[in-house]
């Protein structure tokens, strides 16, 4: 029997779990406010402070440290990196605090693995990565000769989605081409062919979502960044935090704005089927990829347990394959069952090597 701890540091909260075999023993989301997080300059700084949570939250549900077989944790903006197991070491400790792709909270989740797992000599894990890029060279090329297109994304959730329709149809994965679109407060979408995930739309070319512009037309985008009105960091800001849905209708909550459109709002609806059609269309543009023989079409992530949205989606794609919809994120579960395949050998873990130098 495995006793897995499971973390997942995010910009505003600690997300902990333990799970024995598959079951979890508990799940807890613990939040940080400004004024907590304030204290700290670099998020490297918050090791600490974050490692003493996980470890508070364990002694209140009674769990010993002593009893944990295994630690795996979200996985930070490491290099591109294939999918699957890696197991936690120092390089990958070093890459974190020293030379990421990006400053993320999920940053700090590898060296707090690492710290616990050679205080407790236990193996540590971090499992599909958001830097995973196995796109081939065909999907990386752009019209400009610097630019490549880059894969980062909701893979964990996407992933782990492919799997469980694995499970279900007894089709195997690395005999199956899938097209899966995750639907959250980003959204990304990724073509997975023979166990590969060999293209990608990301959500800085993709769908429009809750608040993310999405794809913006490349020449207004230019004048925008020359008008003097913004500099990169508020510039940013619009196109991650304020775009989409909120930047139309003043709200990220689809329940909200589907009530809106239920009572007549023409333009939520307008602007709600403006979204699922941008999502339709980077599914069928997948799909060329693989010259239409796709397999399965899924949905998955918190937009898909919406009453309308999978639905606009399935009725524009379902002439390519069936629609499977598997509503929810399911990160903390995706963690874990990725760490027990590794420590059934179900499943071999992969060795990370740090990158020095610009990424």
């Amino acid at each position: 029997m495995e006793k897995l701890l499971v973390m997942n540091p995010g910009s505003t909260s600690t997300k902990i779990a333990v799970y024995e075999d598959e079951k979890p023993l508990f799940t807890e989301s613990i939040s940080h406010s400004a004024e907590e997080l304030a204290q700290f300059d670099e998020i490297t700084d918050q090791f600490e402070f974050r490692k003493d949570t996980i470890i508070k939250s364990m002694e209140e549900h009674g769990i010993a440290l002593e009893d944990l077989t295994a630690i795996v944790s979200r996985c930070g903006l490491l290099p591109p990196i294939e999918a699957g197991a890696y197991k936690v070491n120092e390089d990958m400790v070093w890459q974190m605090k020293y030379n990421p792709q990006n400053n993320h909270a999920s940053n700090v989740g590898a060296p707090i693995a690492w710290a616990l797992s050679q205080q407790l000599n236990i193996p540590a894990f971090v499992y599909d990565g958001i830097t995973v890029d196995e796109m081939i060279p065909l999907t990386k090329i752009t019209g400009f000769k610097g630019m490549r297109r880059k894969a980062l994304g909701h893979n964990l959730n996407m992933r782990a989605a492919a799997k469980r329709w694995e499970k279900e149809t007894g089709k195997p994965y690395d005999q199956s081409n899938l097209v899966i679109a995750h639907l959250g407060g980003g959204i990304t979408e990724s073509l997975h062919s023979m166990g590969r995930i060999i293209d990608f739309v990301s959500d800085e070319e993709g769908p429009f979502s809750p608040e993310r512009t999405g794809g913006l037309p490349l020449f207004q985008v230019v004048d925008m960044a020359f008008s003097g009105e913004y500099d990169q960091k508020s510039m940013m800001k619009e196109i991650k935090g304020k775009g989409g849905l909120l930047s139309h209708l003043g709200t990220t909550s689809s329940p909200e704005i589907e009530k809106r459109i239920e009572e007549g709002d023409e333009y939520a609806k307008l602007v709600y089927e403006a979204m699922t059609l941008s999502v339709a269309k980077h599914i069928a543009a997948l799909s060329t990829t693989v010259n239409g023989k796709v397999d399965a079409i899924i949905l998955t992530g918190g937009l898909a347990k919406s009453d309308m949205i999978p639905k606009m989606i399935a009725d524009r794609v379902e002439f390519i394959a069936p629609v499977v919809v598997y509503p929810g994120e399911n990160e903390m579960d995706s963690l874990a069952f990725g760490a027990l395949r590794v420590l059934r050998g179900e499943e071999e873990a992969k060795t990370f090597v740090k990158v020095e130098g610009k990424i």
